[in-house]
């Protein structure tokens, strides 16, 4: 097995990429092939002291920036390391591919390159959240802002693979996120939805709202791009600003200080529990292959990650497991 990493992706590469498939090949001994500017990577390589065989090294000459249009910039820059990556695994060099660049540009290219499944019209982000029951996958948190009911009920159908083959959840819960639980809440839009969801051979639980995303109350929440990146960015947002608000208070007096110093050990386990790179990257759902997304600021430890997934999935033939429901 071969991942191909996008070492040019992300608002700290190429240093932290590496750093982060250096962990992973000596944690999860992962081959991996390095794409992007190839005497830089070579040279932060020797600079960390790898001396190994298990990573390999790809010439790309062009960087999409975070900046640019995806569509504009997939067409224009075939030589950058987001495209090269991606022809590499369409090519069979490699079995599945990450990056944490341009969110974009890995869906445009992703789809352009590998194609979809077969029964898959549109492409989706998932991404696993921290609950008070354990763990949830939301989808989709930006690949599709625009869907239409049935490309929801697919995203559905692919989590709940996801879900059961990936994070081994047996007979996951879907939830619709929506602006109340009854049947009847929202545009015609999610009345449809709502609607093609109890046809489904899903466990459908009905509406969600915004403030089950952390409850547990379903394992699986779908929606479309817009309102799942709005939702993502808040959390990001408010787990955030809830660490410098701690921070502050703490230092406030000398019996926070002494309340910090007791309670470290279990802070720093919330820490960890809300971390964002302890689960690695995104899966994009429904390409004919396997692509990690990263998050633009991710650091060592999310890389390390997210090669991790990327290889759990290709081990376990996820995308097998998708076509298997599909002809459900």
């Amino acid at each position: 097995m071969k991942i191909i990493v996008d070492a040019m992706g992300g608002d700290h590469a190429p240093e932290v990429v590496i750093a982060g498939t250096i962990a992973a090949v000596r944690e999860y001994g992962t081959d991996v092939v390095l794409v992007g500017d190839e005497a830089r990577i070579k040279t932060l390589l020797h600079r960390a002291k790898y001396s190994g065989d298990k990573i390999g090294v790809h010439n790309a000459e062009d960087v999409i920036q975070m900046c640019e249009s995806p569509a504009l910039s997939v067409r224009r820059k075939r030589n950058s390391s987001i495209v090269v990556g991606l022809n590499l695994v369409r090519d069979g060099t490699g079995d599945a591919f990450f990056s944490a660049g341009n969110t974009g540009a890995v869906v445009c290219a992703g789809t352009l390159s590998l194609g979809l499944l077969p029964g898959i019209e549109r492409p989706g982000i998932a991404l696993i959240l921290p609950t008070l029951k354990g763990i949830a996958l939301i989808i989709d948190v930006g690949a599709n802002i625009d869907p239409k009911p049935v490309q929801l009920v697919q995203y559905g159908i692919m989590a709940d693979a996801y879900s059961r083959y990936i994070l081994n959840r047996a007979d996951p819960r879907v939830g619709l996120l929506n602006i109340g639980e009854e049947a009847g809440k929202g545009t015609d839009f999610f009345k449809e939805t709502h609607e093609l969801f109890q046809k489904s051979h899903l466990k459908f639980i009905g509406n969600v709202e915004g403030r089950d995303l952390y409850s547990g109350k379903s394992d699986i929440i779908v929606c479309d791009g817009f309102v799942g990146n709005v939702a993502l960015k808040v959390s990001e947002s408010l787990a955030e600003s809830l660490q410098i608000f701690l921070k502050k208070h703490i230092k406030s007096s000398i019996w926070s200080i002494l309340g910090y110093l007791l309670m470290r050990g279990s802070l720093k386990s919330f820490r960890k529990e809300i971390d964002y790179s302890e689960y690695g990257g995104a899966p994009l759902l429904g390409v004919n292959g396997v692509v990690i997304i990263g998050h633009g600021r991710s650091n060592a430890n999310a890389v390390k990650n997210a090669i991790r997934v990327a290889q759990e999935e290709v081990e376990r033939k996820f995308n097998e497991k998708i076509l298997e429901a599909l002809r459900k």
